[in-house]
């Protein structure tokens, strides 16, 4: 397809986007934007250094790879250079989504289904909400000098409502949202968002401030996923490793942190936000172990990261968009089903914190996690709504703390907003889990 220089390695990354974006702001439709763009990101090495470029005309992607080659300087070892080495060589062709595309359902379809969800809103507590449907069709194709070809397209849609509430002296805000990979998927969620704008109002009403200290926490999936990406999940991308031998010490395979119940996996080939069945170098999306009955057994890599470190790729190269070249991220981060019921996981708490829904969090060594919607556990029972501003610990110490993770589990995409790592955001990503018990972690 293209002329690829001798003595150099090139790829190619070609991406065809459409997206739509309605937004309302309480009944008033304040956006409506559907847009198409192509775009291409090419890379050169020469095994001392990359050279990029990146473009909107694909006509012109000869031109910059022969650009890019003159800057260059050609090695005739080029191929045995260890991060070429690495590279791995596919050809396929995945089009999951051509004959559901969310291209082809009309604007005004969208903006119906989203305007029908509004009818939800009408409650005195709720004094302003704006509300989002958004969809985004990517259709990528990755060729290489070594003879990668792999074509492959990703979806996903969703609704998001996001609440300001007020009752008396309390205010607070909350988000009602669903993700997809089809638009039908979108479609008849009126009960599960009434159930959620309930809770959320309850809550307002009722919650009272936490006692500040040291208790058992009980996460839901969703508290499960964020604790697991931002905490976790990040550490675990090997390019803060590269270099670094505090880290790589800190992250030494095999050590034990955990009890044997806890597992921890990255995988590309979940579907959802994090589906990613090639990453954007080329290689096939894989399910990681980073941790395997308790014990660290893996580390996400890029072929730049895989061939300093000697350890096998992961699938983990992934770019925001064309503008961008791959660097080490997530995919789908998760923390593996247990065996036992949920019921009997709170039955055993006396004194406890149970995290439903979470605002945001963050982390690497120590994470802070910001609660949306936290419950009292007293013996055994969830009861009493209470304000939570901040849950903080170490890392390790805490995953060392996990000692129960129920057989409910649920995977969990966010609608809006995405993964942020070196100016690339936001890119698109899953999470979730059981619901996970901690026996110790400190609560503000």
């Amino acid at each position: 397809m293209y002329i690829f220089p001798e003595g150099l390695y090139v790829d190619v990354r070609i991406e065809e986007v459409f997206e739509t974006k309605i937004s309302f702001k309480k009944r008033e439709l304040y956006e409506q934007k559907v847009r198409s763009n192509k775009g291409a990101f090419i890379r050169v090495f020469d095994g001392n250094r990359w050279y990029y470029s990146s473009l909107t005309d694909l006509d012109y992607i000869q031109e910059a790879i022969d650009t890019l080659a003159q800057m260059a300087t050609p090695n005739p070892n080029i191929m045995e250079h260890p991060i070429v080495k690495a590279f791995e060589v596919n050809k396929d062709n995945i089009m999951t989504y051509e004959s559901q595309s969310v291209s082809s359902v009309p604007v005004a379809e969208k903006q119906k289904l989203l305007e029908e969800y509004l009818e939800l809103l009408d409650h005195p507590e709720i004094v302003h909400h704006t509300s989002y449907y958004v969809d985004n069709r990517t259709v990528k194709s990755i060729y290489s000098s070594k003879g990668t070809a792999v074509t492959f397209d990703k979806q996903t849609c969703g609704i998001r409502l996001n609440l300001e509430l007020s009752y008396g002296d309390n205010k607070d805000t909350a988000v009602v949202s669903k993700a997809a990979v089809r638009f039908e998927q979108l479609k008849g969620l009126e009960d599960e968002f009434k159930k959620e704008i309930e809770k959320s109002i309850i809550f307002v009403k009722e919650a009272e401030p936490v006692v500040p200290g040291v208790y058992t926490v009980l996460l839901s999936p969703e508290a499960t996923g964020v604790f697991t990406h931002e905490s976790f999940g990040h550490k675990s991308e090997s390019d803060f490793m590269v270099g670094d031998e505090t880290m790589k010490a800190e992250w030494a395979l095999g050590k034990t942190i955990g009890q044997d119940l806890l597992n921890i996996v990255d995988d590309g080939t979940v579907i959802g936000n994090g589906y990613t069945p090639y990453d954007d170098e080329g290689t096939k999306g894989k399910k990681t172990y980073i941790i395997k009955n308790g014990k660290l057994t893996g580390r996400l890599h890029s072929a730049v990261t895989s061939a300093a470190l000697d350890e096998a790729l992961t699938g983990n190269a992934r770019a925001v968009n064309f503008e961008f070249e791959p660097i080490v991220r997530m995919t789908t981060t998760y923390i593996e089903k247990g065996s036992r019921p949920l019921k009997d996981i709170i039955s055993e708490i006396d004194n406890g914190i149970y995290v439903e829904t979470v605002k945001h969090g963050s982390g690497m060594s120590t994470f802070t996690m910001a609660p949306a919607r936290a419950y009292k556990i007293e013996n055994g029972k969830i009861t009493t709504p209470v304000k939570v501003s901040v849950i903080t610990g170490s890392v390790f110490e805490t995953l060392a703390e996990v000692d129960a993770v129920s057989e409910e589990f649920e995977l969990m995409s966010f609608v809006g907003g995405g993964c942020g790592k070196m100016e690339q955001y936001p890119l698109p990503v899953g999470f979730g889990g059981p619901y996970t018990r901690v026996r110790k972690l400190t609560v503000q």
